[in-house]
């Protein structure tokens, strides 16, 4: 991991593509950015910015709903974490409530999906709210185009890698990956402290369309580089589970959101494993040389146990004993620069 002070743009329109040159220049280029960076914005992704539009809609029609209108899904409501993140409901590492508000959504299986049945905390249906016409297809139509993204991108990491362009696919069949319509209020008296909110995503890597400044990524010294919005850009970076396959070759990089006076909105993707993967170093990247940095994970279990420790109202069920964390659960900020810096797994 470098001391970058810029993040790189790669345009991944020839990804994929018929011109093998220019498909193995975004290769090339995406390799650089995961080995050096962690963090690239990416042009050339292909979605509509007519479907965008209707995501940023629908996102403010949704949070400028009355509190207790969007109360009626709050996500302690829910069996498997979907539905109204209010203002405080998160705390991260640093131990300061986050000051946005949120409505998290997944994979919408119906309630007779056998996993959720069986008790899966991250698998099952969402929480969609009433008497907000076009929301849910608005929301649903950039998740999926979002996914498919994902999935082209998938195939990019694993040929930056070495390995065939489908090698991980098998690990994707129905991952609770996590849609995310976050709002950061006005704030004309916004202040910052070091390390609110700081983390890494805990899945295989993130897609971000921001609206707005306010993102931070930390780079190999330490040092926190803005990273604001480009226009005609998503933002990706790299997660836990990616680092560990790589054997800390990618770097999940630790970014935070600092506080600003403007109003903010952002939406990430989470583009997860299947719940039950065992995620460890591929054989390619561990040797006598280099060892296996990373004791295996199950990916849901570490996504969970992340998020466990993270929102009030699994807290709560926690202490209140009707929640249990899985086995061997990770601490927060167990991966990226910070944990290097103090120590963590990938401190080799």
């Amino acid at each position: 991991m470098s001391s970058f002070e810029t993040i790189p743009i790669v345009d991944i329109g020839a990804l994929g593509g018929e011109d093998p040159a220019e498909h193995a220049e975004v290769i090339r280029q995406l390799r650089d950015a995961a080995e050096h960076v962690g963090f690239l914005y990416v042009s050339g992704h292909g979605l509509a910015d007519a479907m965008l539009d209707g995501l940023r809609r629908a996102a403010l029609d949704f949070f400028a709903l009355p509190l207790e209108e969007k109360m009626r899904v709050y996500i302690g409501q829910s069996q498997n974490h979907r539905g109204y993140v209010p203002e405080g409901e998160e705390v991260f590492a640093g131990g300061t409530p986050d000051a946005k508000e949120a409505f998290d959504l997944s994979i919408d299986l119906p309630a007779t999906d056998p996993d959720h049945l069986a008790g899966n905390p991250l698998l099952g249906p969402n929480q969609w709210p009433d008497g907000l016409p076009g929301f849910r297809e608005a929301v649903a139509a950039y998740y999926e185009a979002a996914f498919g993204l994902g999935r082209r991108m998938l195939h990019g990491f694993s040929e930056a890698l070495g390995l065939p362009a489908d090698h991980l696919d098998r690990f994707v069949t129905k991952p609770p990956s996590q849609l995310r319509l976050i709002h950061y209020p006005h704030n004309a008296g916004a202040s910052d402290r070091p390390g609110i909110g700081a983390h890494t995503d805990y899945e295989i890597f993130t897609l971000l369309l921001p609206t707005a400044p306010g993102l931070e990524v930390m780079n190999g010294a330490g040092e926190w580089i803005d990273a604001p919005p480009v226009a005609g850009t998503l933002v990706i970076n790299i997660g836990d589970m990616l680092e560990v396959w790589s054997n800390g070759r990618f770097t999940a990089t630790s970014h935070r959101v600092r506080r600003v006076s403007e109003e903010r909105y952002s939406f990430p993707l989470f583009f997860a494993c299947d719940y039950w993967t065992k995620v460890e170093p591929l054989s390619p990247f561990v040797s006598a040389e280099r060892p296996a940095a990373y004791p295996p994970i199950v990916a849901g279990e570490h996504l969970f146990s992340q998020t466990a420790q993270t929102f009030q109202y699994l807290k709560r069920r926690i202490a209140e004993g009707k929640l249990r964390l899985p086995q061997q659960s990770l601490a927060l900020s167990s991966f990226g620069q910070e944990a290097r810096h103090d120590g963590g797994p990938a401190n080799a």
